[in-house]
Formats: structure tokens, C-alpha cells, sequence
């Protein structure tokens, strides 16, 4: 199973037998609740760990993606990554042929019009098979309340990529430019890493790519509302990258709803907390 031991048992006899060497907390499935009772039982205190949840590291389905040869054969991404490494002229790119969907043991995965995967949170116990048994190392695990995410794995050059993929991240460099958070997206090469522990999904840099390569898992995003305490010191002004925010220096500034996307950095800059953002987070049904 996914604890790494060969089914329930298997793992309960290696908690009874090796209580400090195995951690209490790898049933996915059970999540923190059944890791707190086996530490009850055990007598050992338990580390408490964020959910995570499966993404797609790929954007690019049949409409996106250029195929280098029309594969003949079974229905499967095993089958088809064996013959040339597949199919897909990325070689980076999910193949689509659903595996991940036959070794979910969760029903969390089905195959969308597209030919890509489509992964159901509510159903995901990030139990990680589908990231194992994926040839094409396109599935990752992250952090749930993690919102953006980088949908390419490309390590290929900008005009290599835009002969194959569409959507595939060229590495423009622009999302590591636009980030006001130090060390949140770097460059690895040709492709952008993303440092979880600093972003905070703030969609900038989804707003801002131009190949709309990152993927934002948010159902609504908020807005800005500035009070009428605004002492119109402009400092809003400065940070907005989307020019959502209007008015004269001196005077009370407004949000232009349609332009503002949420991110937030009005709110944190504001001297006088005269800004709040209305409307919250959630999480898309499917990512």
C-alpha cells in the first residue's frame, strides 16, 4: 500500500514491533484522525502533517500538445511511453492514456475530453501510487491549501517548446520577475521552481504568464475594498501590478473590481489597514 508495507496488517505488526522506528502517520487514507488514535494506542505523541493532494504537472491534452507519430496499441501510457518514449513530440508532457486512472485504488482520477487526467480533491487521499506509476513523472503531490502550481516540466528552450505545446512554459523568466515574495519562484534552467514554503498563492504569476502555463486551484478569489478612512498615501498604488486601484494622491483611492484579481499586496501594504479583501478562498472540484 501506500504506508509502504504490504497491506494493513503488515503495517500494524511493524507499528506493534517497531513503535519508535515506524511513524504512526503513513495510512493516507486514515489522514491525522486514525494516525492520532495509533498514537493513543502506542503511547507515542504523532506529528501532525498538512493534507496534501495529487496535481497534474501538464497542460498539454490533444489540443495543445503536438504528437511526433500516431500510436497504434494498447490503450495505456506504459505501453505507449515503451514505444520511443511515446508519443508526445514533449517529452516531458502526460502521454494520456490513463494509468494513473486504472491504479487509482480511490476512483479520484478520470479522463477528461482532452485526454488529460481530471483529479477529484474530495477523493484524493494522496496515497501517492499515481506519482509512482507514472512513467512520465507528471503527477506531484503538494500541499492542499497550496493554490498555484506550475502545470509544465519542460526543460526544453522557449522555441523548442512552443513547436510541441502551446501551453508549455518557455522560461521567460517573467513569473520570477513579478513575484514580491524573495525566493518564491526561481529559475532551474530553462524552468521556474516554485519554493511552497514562500509562495503564497497570491495568482500573480498566473495572471501574469503569458502562456498560461501555472494553474490556479482556487474557485473565487477575493477583492480589495478601501475604506473611506483612506488617507489617499498612494502606497497601494505602487504595488498593484494589474492597475486595479484609481484616484488622485491626497484623496481616497477606489478598486477597479474587474482589474483587481485578488493577490493582496494592497492589504499588506497599507500603513493604516484601511483595505480588506472580501470574499474568501476555495478550492477548485477538480485540479
Amino acid at each position: 500500500g501506500a504506508c509502504g508495507f504490504p497491506g494493513c496488517e503488515a503495517y500494524a505488526h511493524a507499528l506493534a514491533a517497531k513503535t519508535n522506528d515506524v511513524s504512526p502517520n503513513l495510512c493516507t487514507v486514515g489522514g491525522s484522525e486514525t494516525a492520532k488514535e495509533i498514537g493513543k494506542i502506542l503511547g507515542v505523541e504523532v506529528e501532525e502533517t498538512e493534507p496534501q493532494v495529487c496535481v497534474l504537472r501538464c497542460r498539454g491534452g490533444w489540443n495543445e500538445a503536438v504528437e511526433k507519430f500516431e500510436y497504434v496499441g494498447p490503450g495505456d501510457c506504459r505501453s505507449n511511453y515503451i514505444l520511443l518514449g511515446g508519443n508526445k513530440a514533449c517529452e516531458y508532457g502526460c502521454l494520456g492514456g490513463g494509468h494513473c486512472v486504472t491504479v487509482c485504488p480511490f476512483g479520484a482520477i478520470k479522463m477528461g475530453t482532452n485526454h488529460l487526467p481530471i483529479i477529484d480533491p474530495g477523493k484524493c487521499t494522496a496515497c501517492g501510487i499515481c506519482v509512482k506509476e507514472c512513467p512520465r513523472q507528471v503527477l506531484e503531490l503538494i500541499l492542499r491549501s497550496q493554490l498555484i502550481y506550475l502545470a509544465c516540466k519542460t526543460r526544453d528552450k522557449g522555441k523548442a517548446v512552443k513547436n510541441v505545446c502551446k501551453v508549455g512554459c518557455i522560461g521567460c523568466t517573467l513569473c520570477v520577475k513579478v513575484c514580491p515574495y524573495d525566493g518564491a519562484i526561481a529559475m532551474d534552467g530553462n524552468l521556474p521552481v516554485m519554493d511552497y514554503e514562500k509562495c503564497v498563492s497570491c495568482g500573480i504569476c498566473f495572471n501574469k504568464c503569458p502562456t498560461k502555463s501555472f494553474i490556479d486551484r482556487a474557485k473565487a478569489r477575493p477583492y480589495a475594498i478601501i475604506s473611506s478612512q483612506c488617507d489617499g498615501c498612494g502606497e497601494c498604488v505602487k504595488v498593484c501590478q494589474f492597475k486595479a486601484i484609481e484616484g488622485e494622491p491626497g484623496k481616497r483611492y477606489g478598486v477597479i473590481k474587474d482589474k483587481c484579481i485578488g493577490c493582496g499586496r494592497c492589504f499588506e501594504v497599507c500603513p493604516i489597514k484601511v483595505i480588506t479583501m472580501a470574499g474568501a478562498l476555495g478550492y477548485a472540484e477538480a485540479a
